[in-house]
C-alpha cells in the first residue's frame, strides 16, 4: 500500500470510529475488559509458575541407605542418581551434619537437652542424598528409578505437595483459558458490529468510489484499519493500567496471605511480567480487531 493510501485509510479509520462512537466505545470497553482479565490471569500464572519453581527447589527427594553401607557404595549411588534424566542436583548430608541440624532446629534455645547424646549420635543411620528434579511432574519417575538401586533403604518425597501444586496450576490455566475465550468471542462480535455500522453509513460513498475506479483494497482498507485501531486501543488501556498497579496488587495480596511472604523475593518484577505481557496483549488486541473487521468486510461489503 502506498503511503498516501495508508494515510487515507488511517484517517478514515479514525473518522469511522468517531461516527459510530457509541459502538466504538462499546467495542473498546469490551476489548479493555478482555485484555484486563487476560493480563490479570497472565500475571497470576507467571507468579504461580515462579512460586512453583521456588517450591520445586524446596520440595526435593530424600534418599536413605541400608544400615552399615560403606562410603564407596554410597558414593556410587550418588553418581548413578546424578546421571538420571531430570535430576538437576544431588546433595549429600552425613549423619553428623543431620544431627547438628536437628540440634539447631529443636534444641536451639536449650542446648543442654542434647548433652545426653554427646557420645552417641541418635541419627547414626540418617546419612542421605537430597535430590532435586527439573520439574515436579518428573519427580515420581525419578523416585521409581532411585528405588531400584541396590543399597537404597527408603525414598521420601512430598507427594501430596507435588500433586497439589501440579493440579492447581493446571486448573487455574484451564479456568483462565475458558474465561478469556468467552471474552474474545464477545470482543470479536462487537468489533464486527461496529465495522458493519460504518459500512452501512458509507454505503453510498463506497458505491461512488467504485464508479470512479477505486480498487477493492482501497475501499476495504479504512474498515480493516478501524478494527485494528479498536483492538489496539482496547488492549493498550488495560496494559497501562496494569503496569502502574501491578506492584500495589502484589503487595496487597502478600499482606493478606502471610504464608506467601516467605517467597515474595522469588516473585517476578513488574518489568519481567510486562516484557512478555505487553507484546502478547497488543498482538492479541490487534489480532482480534483485524479478525473482527476482516470477517465483517468479507461478509457485508459487497464490492
Amino acid at each position: 500500500m502506498k503511503p498516501r493510501s495508508f494515510l487515507y485509510a488511517l484517517k478514515q479509520g479514525f473518522k469511522n470510529i468517531w461516527r459510530n462512537r457509541m459502538f466504538s466505545l462499546a467495542s473498546i470497553a469490551t476489548m479493555t475488559a478482555c485484555i484486563l482479565v487476560f493480563g490479570i490471569f497472565f500475571s497470576i500464572l507467571m507468579n504461580v509458575n515462579f512460586m512453583i519453581r521456588t517450591l520445586e527447589e524446596e520440595v526435593g527427594v530424600t534418599v536413605l541407605f541400608d544400615e552399615g553401607l560403606d562410603d564407596a557404595t554410597i558414593k556410587d549411588i550418588g553418581t548413578k542418581i546424578e546421571k538420571m534424566d531430570h535430576v538437576t542436583s544431588v546433595k549429600f548430608t552425613s549423619a553428623e551434619e543431620a544431627w547438628e541440624k536437628f540440634q539447631k532446629e529443636y534444641f536451639g534455645d536449650n542446648p543442654e537437652y542434647a548433652e545426653s547424646f554427646a557420645s552417641d549420635n541418635p541419627l547414626a543411620n540418617s546419612a542421605s542424598y537430597t535430590v532435586q528434579v527439573d520439574e515436579i511432574e518428573n519427580q515420581n519417575s525419578v523416585v521409581a528409578e532411585i528405588e531400584k538401586l541396590k543399597g537404597v533403604r527408603q525414598v521420601n518425597q512430598s507427594a501430596a505437595a507435588t500433586k497439589t501444586l501440579v493440579s492447581f496450576n493446571r486448573l487455574f490455566m484451564y479456568v483462565s483459558i475458558g474465561i478469556i475465550a468467552v471474552l474474545l468471542v464477545v470482543a470479536i462480535f462487537l468489533i464486527s458490529n461496529t465495522v458493519n455500522m460504518g459500512i452501512s453509513v458509507r454505503r453510498n460513498e463506497i458505491a461512488i468510489m467504485k464508479l470512479i475506479g477505486a480498487t477493492d483494497a482501497f475501499v476495504r482498507a479504512p474498515f480493516i484499519v478501524e478494527g485494528i485501531l479498536l483492538g489496539v486501543i482496547g488492549a493498550a488501556l488495560p496494559l497501562v493500567f496494569l503496569y502502574f498497579t501491578y506492584d500495589k496488587m502484589v503487595d496487597m495480596i502478600l499482606s493478606r496471605f502471610e504464608i506467601l511472604s516467605s517467597i515474595s523475593e522469588s516473585l517476578p518484577t513488574v518489568n519481567q511480567v510486562f516484557s512478555s505481557l505487553v507484546p502478547v496483549g497488543l498482538a492479541l488486541g490487534l489480532g482480534i480487531g483485524l479478525l473482527g473487521s476482516f470477517i465483517t468486510v468479507r461478509r457485508h461489503l459487497d464490492i
